[in-house]
């Protein structure tokens, strides 16, 4: 598996904690995504580029932001 998309499931789940979710479905419940889809990306697994821009908006985060510090 790539290593970059541990990174990004890796900072998917520190966002989440951050903000104060200790679990996951909490997080996605809230903000209208599917659980199970939500805990893919925060394992790194793969998943599709409007999922990804759905957490984003979730977060209220751009996608330069978020990716600032992933190699």
């Amino acid at each position: 598996m790539d290593p970059r998309v541990l990174q990004i499931g890796e900072k998917l789940k520190k966002l989440r904690l951050k903000k104060g979710y200790p679990a996951y479905d909490y997080f996605a419940f809230e903000h209208d995504i599917s659980r199970v889809l939500y805990w893919r990306m925060e394992k790194g697994t793969n998943f599709t580029i409007g999922s990804f821009l759905k957490v984003l908006k979730a977060h209220n985060m751009s996608m330069k932001d978020f990716f600032k510090d992933i190699q």
